[in-house]
């Protein structure tokens, strides 16, 4: 049963992220990701030309002469929100922020008819949401963003991005949204990304990549509970996400907790929509 409070506050999200979308982010949604999903529609002859890639060799070799599948733009996109909720995300404002871009694209994704679902990831999957375009469904998601309580504290991108590729086989837009502390990932992000359109959204507070290089410090490490001393702890917070994405060919996004998230979600869809 969700608190007063927690229902307030998940309407406050909705007000806020869909004034943004129908005012701000609409037709920007709809021009970067108009035609980045196909589905099959037909088979016909090859003719000179022709990508060869689409080359149904059954059928060709049936007919013993090439045949080409054709595509047509969807008419729905399935989207999907994998959402690291680990220990460090509640860090300042992170998790706020992260609840308030979830709905920013699930709300664009919705007004453009498009169904979304959400894997909420720690250590492990806590939790999988399967998609649908429903409002009631939408709000569930922001929900879970806000007010899940995982099992674990630790990150593991690369189990989510492997439970993501064996459960969806439908060719999806994937926003994966985290601080991006964790290694390992970069041969489960390649994976994915050959058939889904994958994008890397880092959600960071400026503190931690303010801390003095060379500095000792006594903290308590998010993810574990445990205190510990670090020399030199700026480096522990700078993985180089854009490095990943660039070269894998990913779109990335850093947005930063003390910062308007619109300007860099706004830039992103209308570089999309260059490409």
């Amino acid at each position: 049963m969700l608190s007063a409070d927690m229902i307030k506050k998940i309407r406050q999200i909705e007000i806020k992220t869909r004034k943004l979308v129908e005012e701000t982010f609409a037709g920007d949604y709809r021009s970067g990701f108009r035609g980045k999903g196909m589905e099959f529609d037909s088979i016909r002859q090859y003719y000179y030309g022709d990508d060869v890639r689409n080359i149904d060799w059954n059928v060709t070799a049936r007919h013993n002469k090439p045949f080409v599948k054709q595509f047509c733009e969807e008419r729905e996109m399935n989207i999907f929100l994998l959402i690291d909720i680990s220990r460090s995300n509640s860090f300042g404002h992170k998790r706020a922020l992260i609840a308030e871009v979830g709905a920013t694209l699930a709300l664009s994704a919705n007004k453009n008819n498009d169904r979304v679902g959400a894997i909420l990831f720690t250590e492990k999957v806590e939790k999988f949401i399967p998609s649908d375009n429903s409002r009631k469904h939408i709000l569930s998601i922001i929900e879970n963003i806000l007010n899940f309580e995982p099992e674990f504290n630790g990150t593991n991108i690369s189990q989510a991005l492997q439970y993501f590729n064996r459960i969806e086989k439908k060719r999806s837009v994937v926003f994966l949204i985290s601080d991006f502390l964790d290694e390992g990932y970069e041969k489960d992000i390649k994976i994915v990304s050959k058939f889904h359109d994958l994008v890397m959204i880092r959600i960071l507070d400026r503190a931690e990549e303010t801390i003095p290089s060379g500095a000792i410090f006594t903290f308590e490490d998010l993810e574990t509970g445990e205190m510990v001393v670090l020399d030199n702890l700026k480096n522990n917070f700078k993985p180089n996400v854009n490095l990943v994405a660039n070269r894998n060919s990913l779109n990335s996004i850093t947005i930063y907790t003390d910062e308007d998230y619109v300007k860099p979600l706004k830039q992103f869809f209308r570089r999309r929509a260059q490409v």
